[in-house]
């Protein structure tokens, strides 16, 4: 690491206007909604016998990985926001740095998972229980957490030999890897192959891996010969791909946008949508409809 590191200077965050009252309301009422109704959800899922199937595993993994995701920005921005103060230490930023890409990384292969079950399940129903057994959906999360591990060791690795210097102005609402980059007053060429390359694996290839699956899911839905039955199943269905295309979609145009000053405007924005949105959504989108869990939630409030 060069010199100018050495010093250990706290960056500064520009993400942040003074007297944003709203805002700052807006941000706790999100992340107070994202803990309970994720915490719900997990509670629901590990306590009911009748919800102890693959697809349930799935989304109480990802709910404990939107908890871990949204805490890792949320509670600094607030801090950030009612104090005024808009710095933040090297070694928190480096921190926050590394658990914000190795979350992101692994939730975009878990959502690809979740895609997947729902298609054997749907497409394959006699193979279901053979194919998505315990042991490999079991796998499958460990591979989406490990391979989020890698994701992040690699960028922060990465981030860490660049050299930031002048004012350490970071123009985003938390730290994140292209924000980062623009900040750099060193060459960040490896940094930005890197960065594509990774886009590619664990956000191209999974994206592309769940339209797959829907693609192959509808054309099953509509071969169902009851009107009814084929109304609710795509409804469920439609729901999910909306809120996995946002996820993924602004999370590619994230960390593929040049990084310039307009264009890190839009990747505050679309950082917010992927980062802060579909934690606050997954759980009424995927579960708090589902009848399923509605039917636990209801013993779980009688029992209390």
């Amino acid at each position: 690491m060069e010199s100018e590191n050495k010093t250990l200077k706290d960056f500064i965050l520009l993400g942040f206007l003074k007297g944003q009252v709203v805002c700052t309301m807006l941000m706790a009422t999100t992340y107070i909604t994202i803990i309970i109704s994720n915490c719900a959800v997990f509670s629901i899922i590990k306590m009911d016998s009748h919800l102890q199937t693959p697809m349930y595993f799935f989304l109480s993994c990802l709910s404990l990985l939107d908890i871990c995701y949204s805490s890792v920005t949320l509670p600094a921005m607030l801090v950030n926001a009612i104090t005024g103060n808009r710095r933040i230490s090297f070694h928190r930023c480096f921190t926050q740095l590394y658990f914000f890409v190795c979350f992101g990384g692994s939730e975009c292969l878990l959502l690809a998972a979740m895609a997947y079950d729902r298609y054997v399940a749907i497409c394959h129903p006699l193979h279901y229980p053979i194919i998505m057994n315990k042991t490999f959906c079991s796998g499958f999360v460990a591979g989406c957490c490990v391979s989020g591990l890698l994701n992040a060791t690699f960028h922060t690795s990465m981030t860490l030999q660049l050299t930031f210097c002048g004012d350490y102005h970071i123009n985003h609402f938390f730290c994140d890897v292209l924000p980062m980059l623009e900040a750099a007053c060193s060459n960040t060429q490896s940094s930005q192959v890197l960065l594509h390359v990774v886009t590619v694996f664990l956000g191209m290839a999974p994206f592309l891996l769940v339209m797959n699956s829907y693609i192959h899911i509808i054309s099953t839905i509509l071969k169902i010969q009851s009107s009814e039955g084929r109304q609710k199943v795509f409804s469920t269905c439609s729901s999910h791909l909306i809120v996995v295309t946002v996820f993924y979609i602004t999370g590619i145009f994230n960390y593929n946008s040049p990084s310039s000053g307009d264009s890190l405007i839009i990747v505050q924005v679309s950082s917010i949508l992927y980062g802060i949105l579909c934690p606050l959504l997954n759980p009424m989108i995927y579960c708090l409809r589902n009848q399923d869990v509605k039917k636990a939630l209801k013993k779980a409030v009688i029992r209390t």
